[in-house]
């Protein structure tokens, strides 16, 4: 039992190293002038954030990420009513 926490935990301090690589990728990806960029990257743009997504999600912080908005998009939702 104590093997598959290890493995668990490992998996998980791995998958955020990536998320945060990922993290970097974009912020300097979105620095360069929208002018500079071919349709290829922005492609490429959305490929990694969608990446990035997928690595949040199942995460504590990709969760707390969801808690907000989903708190913000019933806040609008009941004040356009």
């Amino acid at each position: 039992m104590r093997g598959s926490f290890e493995v668990g935990r490992l998996e998980q301090v791995v998958t955020i190293n990536v998320a945060v690589l990922l993290i970097v990728i974009v912020v300097l990806r979105l620095r360069r002038r929208t002018e500079a960029r071919s349709r290829f990257d922005e492609k490429t743009t959305v490929a990694i954030v969608l990446a990035l997504g997928v690595l949040l999600a199942p995460t504590p912080v990709g969760q707390g990420i969801a808690t907000v908005l989903g708190q913000l998009t019933s806040g609008v939702t009941q004040a356009s009513r």
